[in-house]
């Protein structure tokens, strides 16, 4: 009696304001709500959402399962400088039976992050599992394989018709640098082609989920105009090829005039503010795709945002490599590229 309207779930109310959007916009869609204890996954791919919640993977009362699921060495990849394991360790077990902390230094933010980045990239990968065609005769899912999360056969998840990747969630929203956010997105997300990245301003899509049940219109002008912040778009290529090898030509024309090549194991950031827009025009080398498919040219309307265009051409399947060093070096010059940590490290340096 108190109620209008039939009070919701969070990711209840989160799932119907994706649906809402991907609906009104013809889109595909991903939302991603990292927590203290789980991470929410939602999709919208050709009109089919699927929702899953990973118990387990989360930033506090759940790190420790984190770490041990993807192992320290994964975690630490993400890492461009040496970290002592045993105070790690530590500092995990600390995060958990105090889950209210929140980094107090560069370094342990740094290590937060990194593991932000397993626990989203674990949590997507048994989103795919479970987001897939039915198997045999059965076409409609029954209860209990939702409350199992049963997998079925293909996955319908396809990052590279992903329209739209959207972050909620304490890690994701309040990043000091937004820059620190689209990372973490592509990263573990690893989105392919043409993606536009952005992320919940102050966790207003529960809110805007329960409008849109009452006045989808209205909902959906609050969700573009208030609630999301565009963080840039992202171009990824996929395929794999050796370092410093071409993996495509790009060219951008618009509000933005640019042209420029990326190489395999490129990372490059094109300042375009939120009010610009242009289109791309991409030409892939042989064993790369951008879209059109391997080794076509490919044109994509992008959008700037409060980070800027992405091109990233460290291929897909994402890999970092094996070696410990090396690795270093390589997401040195990408912290660098991205301007990660700039304003902390002055920051710091002045206190």
């Amino acid at each position: 009696d108190w109620a209008d309207a039939p009070i919701m779930p969070t990711p209840g109310a989160v799932g119907d304001i994706l649906q809402t959007i991907a609906k009104k916009e013809n889109i595909n869609v991903v939302g991603v709500d990292i927590g203290g204890a789980t991470t929410d996954v939602f999709s919208v791919f050709e009109g089919t959402f699927n929702r899953t919640v990973s118990a387990n993977l989360g930033m506090s009362y759940s790190i420790s399962n984190v770490c041990a699921e993807a192992t320290m060495p994964n975690v630490l990849r993400w890492v461009h400088f040496d970290m002592d394991e045993r105070q790690l360790r530590n500092r995990v077990k600390n995060k958990m039976i105090r889950p209210t902390t929140i980094p107090q230094s560069l370094e342990s933010l740094i290590f937060e992050q990194a593991v932000a980045r397993e626990a989203l990239r674990l949590a997507y990968i048994q989103h795919k599992e479970f987001a897939t065609t039915l198997k045999g005769v059965q076409q409609q899912r029954t209860v209990g394989d939702t409350f199992s999360q049963q997998t079925g056969g293909n996955t319908i998840v396809n990052n590279m018709t992903l329209n739209l990747l959207v972050a909620s969630g304490g890690v994701l929203s309040h990043a000091p640098n937004m820059n620190q956010t689209a990372m973490m997105l592509v990263d573990s997300f690893e989105p392919e082609g043409c993606t536009d990245l952005a992320k919940d301003s102050i966790f207003m899509m529960p809110h805007l989920g329960v409008l849109s049940a009452v006045h989808p219109e209205a909902a959906s002008q609050v969700f573009e105009r208030d609630c999301l912040v565009y963080l840039g778009t992202c171009i990824a290529a996929k395929g794999l090829g050796k370092e410093g090898k071409l993996c495509f030509n790009w060219t951008l024309s618009g509000d933005v005039n640019a042209s420029g090549t990326c190489n395999f194991g490129d990372l490059e950031l094109i300042d375009m503010t939120p009010d610009q827009t242009a289109t791309i025009l991409c030409d892939p080398v042989r064993g790369f795709d951008l879209g059109a498919g391997n080794g076509k040219k490919v044109s994509h309307e992008v959008r700037g945002g409060t980070v800027g265009l992405i091109i990233d051409g460290r291929g897909r399947p994402l890999g970092l490599p094996e070696d410990r060093q090396q690795c270093q070096m390589s997401m040195k010059t990408w912290v660098e590229n991205m301007a990660l940590y700039e304003e902390i490290d002055v920051a710091v340096a002045t206190a």
